[in-house]
């Protein structure tokens, strides 16, 4: 099949959707008000924090009446959970909690999520709609390569796919020659994995003189990290599949939060009926009119173990209309998150906005990362970047030139750019390491 013909994208044939997802927008706005209250009351009544910030707000449950209600109501932010460390946001007794996951706890203590076996079922449910909404199909195979464990990727991926239908390769992260093997030796239809891993994969087929467009690969379930758009177009045309976006994050649910649809490919589809999503100014907090760009909160409609009442994602985007699922507003794609931004001589400087720069120059890999120093008083940016297999000294000094003046016609600042040898550049098996940050005394990662 020809990437032009993969990339036209397929819509599930009506049957195979759920009745919310042919709702139209009043029927689901009906049932979010009704499980808003109810969630509401949940927290109030089983958490002490929400008790407590909902007093200190001069706001009870029964001061929610319609859905721009929610806006009185306070925020919380990744600090409140990991105040609350480790089961102080649970909702019911831990004998009913049924799994716990965490974050990586790398800037201090994890957070902490828990799930009944009913928010289980829901995960489960959430990530198999995600999959069919990305073209999946029972009986497909769908290879995993998120990490499995404490992150919610792997095991969300993997209990979605067998809610599908769909056979699962359990492979998770790591022994990336050997997952080369795998997709060749057991033929699956749909990856599972980071966007970056994706690149790492792509590396290590033709590192093996191996033509990642012969796989049997025709859909790609990407997620866990912001990607561009020119990212997508890099993967699919290496690949020859269908590139879609997948969106979650541990406090809320875990990946399938949101999920494009391959026949449209524009920005993802919230699934409204299980978590409420607003648009806020993230100096301010006041919510924005649909179209706005800002700061994403997210309110859990049905969790049970661990409600979420307006959680603070740090994410950046703006809502748009539903296209392929009308009654389910869309998130534009995150490029970047409030606490990721750089700023450098004043100018406002997102990794994301490097790597479209990266993109455009032929002789360059994907593979980068931004070193922030001081000269002086001055902050600095040093562009570290491979270049592709087979670039010759003059490409590569003619790379340089390129990248410097991209970045600086398109962005406004200058940089030093570093090309190094293909593979030079360090690689994670989940989340890429985009900013070092060597400004600080020790030099820490950001």
């Amino acid at each position: 099949m020809s990437a032009t013909t993969r990339r036209l994208g397929e819509a599930p044939p009506p049957g195979l959707l759920e009745p919310i997802e042919r709702a139209p927008a009043a029927e689901l706005r009906g049932l979010q008000r009704e499980r808003l209250a109810w969630s509401l009351r949940h927290a109030y009544e089983n958490v002490p924090h929400y008790r407590r910030a909902f007093d200190h707000a001069g706001v009870t449950p029964a001061d929610f009446r319609d859905l721009p209600d929610l806006a009185r109501f306070p925020f919380i932010a990744k600090a409140d959970l990991r105040a609350n460390y480790p089961f102080g946001m649970f909702a019911v007794p831990e004998e009913k909690v049924a799994r716990i996951h965490a974050s990586s706890g790398t800037t201090g203590k994890p957070t902490v999520v828990g799930y009944t076996k009913e928010d289980i079922d829901t995960w489960a449910a959430l990530v198999a709609r995600s999959i069919r909404a990305a073209g999946g199909r029972p009986g497909m195979k769908v290879h995993v390569a998120y990490g499995y464990g404490l992150f919610t990727g792997g095991l969300g991926a993997h209990y979605g796919a067998e809610a599908m239908g769909c056979t699962v390769i359990p492979v998770s992260g790591g022994m990336t020659e050997r997952q080369v093997q795998l997709i060749e030796d057991f033929r699956p239809d749909i990856i599972m994995v980071t966007p970056s891993y994706m690149l790492a994969l792509l590396d290590a087929f033709r590192k093996q003189g191996k033509d990642p467009r012969r796989t049997s690969l025709r859909i790609g379930i990407f997620g866990a990290e912001p990607w561009t758009e020119a990212m997508r177009a890099e993967i699919e045309q290496a690949f020859d599949l269908h590139a879609v976006d997948i969106y979650g994050l541990s406090e809320v649910m875990g990946p399938g939060v949101a999920n494009e649809c391959v026949e449209t490919k524009d920005g993802l589809h919230v699934w409204e009926d299980h978590f409420y999503p607003e648009v806020v100014d993230p100096e301010t907090g006041t919510p924005l009119p649909e179209g706005e760009k800002g700061e994403l909160v997210f309110t859990s409609l049905t969790k049970q173990a661990m409600p979420v009442i307006r959680y603070r994602t740090r994410d950046l985007t703006r809502l748009l209309p539903g296209t392929a699922r009308p009654g389910f507003r869309r998130m534009e794609k995150i490029t970047g998150r409030s606490d990721d931004m750089i700023i450098l001589r004043g100018v406002n400087v997102f990794p994301s906005q490097v790597e479209e720069q990266i993109l455009r120059v032929r002789a360059l890999s994907p593979h980068y990362q931004l070193v922030l120093t001081k000269d002086g008083p001055l902050d600095c940016m040093t562009v570290l970047v491979e270049s592709d297999y087979g670039a010759t000294g003059a490409e590569r000094e003619t790379a340089v030139r390129e990248l410097e003046h991209h970045v600086k016609e398109m962005i406004g600042v200058s940089v030093t750019v570093e090309v190094r040898d293909p593979g030079a550049v360090e690689r994670s098996l989940g989340k890429a390491q985009r900013v070092v940050d060597r400004r600080a005394p020790k030099g820490t990662p950001s």
